[in-house]
């Protein structure tokens, strides 16, 4: 089953972005598009994950899983992101085993919310 991997590319990090310039959160999902599929990762952009706070952020989510919300990412972490992502999506219910985790998956998690009721 595929799952979404969502990016802030609305996030500015905490930095000032000039007119014209990518923000934080473009380049992040640009880095990650750039990584290839992962199979059963669908990459998606939205405009705002209201985790301001935390730098550059994303979200995992899939029908009947845990959802995540990781911040604190840069460009320099996609692999990572693409790898955690796809353990998430060999999952059945988005619970990937802590050791398994790439360490910024285990470190710079906000989120965990459950899976939503049908």
């Amino acid at each position: 089953m595929t799952i979404t991997l969502h990016v802030c590319t609305t996030c500015r990090s905490g930095q000032p972005v000039a007119p014209g310039e990518p923000t934080p959160g473009q380049a992040l999902f640009r880095a990650l598009a750039g990584q290839g599929g992962r199979r059963g990762v669908r990459i998606v952009p939205v405009e705002c994950l209201s985790a301001c706070d935390n730098g550059c952020t994303v979200a995992l989510s899939g029908r009947g899983r845990w959802s995540y919300v990781y911040g604190r990412m840069t460009p320099a972490d996609a692999p990572d992101i693409m790898d955690g992502a796809a353990s998430y999506a060999a999952t059945a219910d988005g619970l990937v085993p802590w050791r398994e985790r790439p360490v910024i998956f285990r470190k710079q998690s906000l989120a965990r919310l459950p899976p939503q009721e049908t």
